[in-house]
């Protein structure tokens, strides 16, 4: 009965829930961020914490607080607490709880975002702590009943025993019991060698429904009396809109409203979604575009490669040595200029929420990759207090760090606020959504190298010219001006840290901020960072007269856990023998998200510019692996993501507008495209990292790396579709 229980649609559905099935036991972990000691469900039955649910008939329930957006955390999660909460896997289940409710308890879930590969990394030692001590309060309420130590009985598969008499109960027996239990201060953590469930590629809890159609996700999210809202924002970011004529589209088919949507946006509301949609391109609009309606591509890269210029300001992330001046006076110096393009992050499912909107309460059924930051602007939005709203999540239909904003959560809430009492779906055209984007930033990397007498890497200087998503995002988040995720695989130290050393090193930022706003897409600084250094450093090897691997391996001495998962995929391509005949090889490793990761590809090229993809392997080392077969998939996925931004990404800007509007002119990879994909996963444990984005940093300049060494050529510009490359 392994499954995922989707959030009924009204305010209460998780202590509804509860109730419903008769004398259910709500038992969680008291987290950092505070919380009731006691809280009780509607049947009046007293509550423990939060995460675990278990009911009369042994099934439980675990809530998850982070999103499931394909990645697979959904099931992650529900293993770690299941693993050390010793239930019966086989009926195990899962549902969101709503950050409504979670503000109202103090935040007693904690942290709601998903991103940054954060979902299970950054929970994992509280929600294991929540399955630890719902176990111990379920082993002391049946060693009460019959009146033992609980040290003399243990569970398994929930189902409590007795060791000396043999007496067995089971989790649903004693749960009643065990609600009103004080939990324990502290509770002891498995060691990792005794884990049974962690490390298991069990099935995925959400296949069935999404399988079967069952699933709900926002586009599906049907409410009574509902209408539907299609919305144009000014297609120039930071123009406003200046008016439009209602009259001209008020008597068409289903139009029910014609509403202004802030200083921006206009939407139509009608009783289909496509009456909205046909009346609002039919809806005569006038812009005021503002000054940014000159901005172009071209003037973008000018203004970027101006600020390669050592002359210009740029805030300094990684320094040892004297780079400068080593350079100057070295026996040979090696410079290329890189870079990489704003890439959409293309969900299939467009952004969409809907909101019910009166004057005592606000509510909205949405996917979102950070449930508070949602609850956020729905409060901004009504005007309500916290008490009065809520936000009721559901199954995301891609996220990839795009349904971490919230503005579409924003719209919905003002268009259903001049429509009191009536559920408004707001959904966004495919064209919407990918011409009002928050899209991977737009970079320049000039870089130099420069070696001794001896052809020894002596100095290096990395100078990045671009945009600061923080700077945009959460500029609260800067230090002291600069953007310390800028350097995301060329940082000093910390999850995302530079994997080399080289005597003189100056790696720096010159943070230029074009109109086009930025966003965390799927994988973020690492992707263009990685390509840089990893391509540069093939530069690098060839202009010393040395084998890629071996001029990388010299550089690693200091960096272990990073020369470990290049050797592993070094082994698994091959490296050391021969690639069969009109096959060739190229390598890459980078650090990202608290993962170690590489990766090798094998192309073959055609008529200089089609280039099939044989093979490509990772290596990752994300210090514990909670599902492998999960793990497996997310690699793939990633390559995915990033061979699809190398050859078909890119979006470009024109009278200040994103050009690209759909799949058309924005493709993605088809089936036939893609390359077979081997995982080697090298877990060393004592950490925790990311597995969701860290690989697609590797995928582009492996493969890059490949073609020069099958045509001798470098490509430094992405994507290949502008340089009239594509797919065998």
């Amino acid at each position: 009965m392994n499954k995922h229980i989707s959030p009924r649609l009204n305010r209460r559905a998780f202590v509804i829930g509860t109730a419903a099935v008769g004398a259910g036991l709500a038992i969680g972990l008291d987290l950092p961020f505070g919380g009731p000691a006691v809280v009780r469900a509607a049947d009046g039955s007293p509550e423990i914490g939060a995460w675990v649910v278990v009911r009369p008939d042994d099934t439980v329930v675990i809530r998850i607080a982070r999103s499931e957006m394909g990645q697979g955390s959904l099931t992650g999660l529900a293993q770690l607490v299941a693993e050390e909460l010793e239930c019966d896997w086989t009926k195990v289940t899962t549902e969101y709880p709503t950050p409504g409710q979670s503000v109202a308890r103090k935040r007693v879930w904690g942290d709601f975002s998903t991103g940054g590969s954060r979902g299970i990394r950054s929970s994992q030692d509280y929600v294991r702590k929540g399955g630890a001590t719902a176990r111990v309060m379920l082993i002391q309420a049946a060693a009460d009943a019959w009146k033992v130590p609980a040290s003399e009985c243990r569970a398994a598969n929930s189902v409590i025993t007795h060791t000396p008499s043999g007496r067995t109960t089971t989790y649903g027996k004693v749960a009643e019991a065990a609600a009103k239990l004080t939990p324990p201060a502290d509770v002891k953590l498995k060691d990792p060698k005794d884990w049974k469930l962690i490390g298991k590629g069990v099935n995925r809890l959400d296949t069935v429904d999404k399988t079967t159609g069952a699933m709900i996700y926002g586009a599906d999210v049907k409410l009574p009396g509902m209408l539907n809202a299609a919305i144009k924002d000014c297609p120039v970011f930071g123009g406003k809109l200046k008016s439009f004529d209602e009259a001209k589209i008020a008597n068409m088919k289903g139009v029910k409203k014609v509403v202004r949507v802030g200083d921006t946006a206009v939407a139509v509301v009608a009783d289909t979604w496509w009456h909205a949609k046909t009346a609002l391109e039919a809806l005569p609009i006038v812009w005021d575009e503002g000054e940014n309606a000159n901005v172009s591509s071209e003037s973008i890269a000018k203004w970027l490669a101006e600020g390669l210029d050592n002359a210009q300001p740029a805030y300094v992330g990684n320094k040892n040595g004297d780079a400068k001046a080593a350079i100057a006076g070295a026996a040979k110096k090696v410079e290329a200029v890189y870079s990489y393009p704003y890439q959409n992050h293309a969900t299939m499912e467009p952004m969409n929420a809907t909101a019910l909107y009166t004057a005592d309460k606000c509510e909205v059924w949405c996917g979102t990759q950070n449930g508070e930051a949602a609850f956020a602007a729905v409060l901004e939005a009504s005007g309500l207090p916290p008490e009065k709203c809520d936000v009721h999540k559901v199954m995301l239909g891609g996220g990839f760090g795009r349904r971490g904003q919230t503005d579409y959560v924003r719209q919905a809430v003002m268009i259903a606020k001049q429509m009191p009492g009536t559920p408004i779906k707001l959904l966004w055209s495919r064209e919407e959504d990918m011409a009002h984007g928050r899209y991977h930033p737009i970079t320049q990397c000039k870089m130099t190298g420069a070696f001794d007498a001896n052809n020894n890497l002596i100095a290096l200087h990395y100078r990045l010219s671009g945009q600061s998503i923080l700077f945009s995002l959460r500029p609260e988040a800067l230090q002291n001006g600069m953007d310390p995720a800028a350097f995301q695989g060329v940082a000093q130290s910390g999850e995302a840290a530079f994997g080399y050393s080289v005597p003189n090193l100056l790696v720096e930022h010159a943070m230029r901020n074009p109109h086009v706003p930025p966003g965390f897409w799927r994988g973020v600084n690492v992707n263009h960072n990685a390509i840089y250094m990893e391509c540069f450093m093939d530069e690098l090897a060839h202009a010393a007269g040395q084998d890629p691997l071996e001029f990388r391996r010299k550089l690693m001495g200091n960096h272990p856990k990073h020369l470990a998962v290049l050797n592993a995929v070094a082994e698994k391509i091959g490296w050391t023998t021969p690639a069969p005949r009109g096959v060739y090889r190229g390598i890459a490793q980078v650090m990202g998200y608290g993962s170690y990761v590489a990766g090798a590809a094998e192309i073959s090229v055609t008529e200089g510019s089609k280039i099939k993809v044989h093979r490509i392997v990772a290596s990752t080392d994300p210090g514990y692996v909670v599902n492998p077969a999960q793990v497996e998939r997310q690699v793939a996925g990633s390559f995915v993501y990033g061979l699809s931004a190398l050859f078909y990404g890119g979006c470009t800007v024109k009278d200040g507008k994103i050009e690209q509007t759909n799949f058309d002119t924005y493709n993605s990879m088809r089936i036939n495209e893609m390359p077979k994909v081997e995982t080697v996963m090298v877990p060393s444990g004592g950490f925790w990292g990311g597995v969701g984005e860290p690989t697609i940093g590797v995928a582009a300049p492996a493969v890059l790396n490949a073609y020069f060494a099958a045509t001798g050529k470098r490509i430094r510009h992405v994507p290949l579709r502008d340089q009239n490359i594509t797919f065998a």
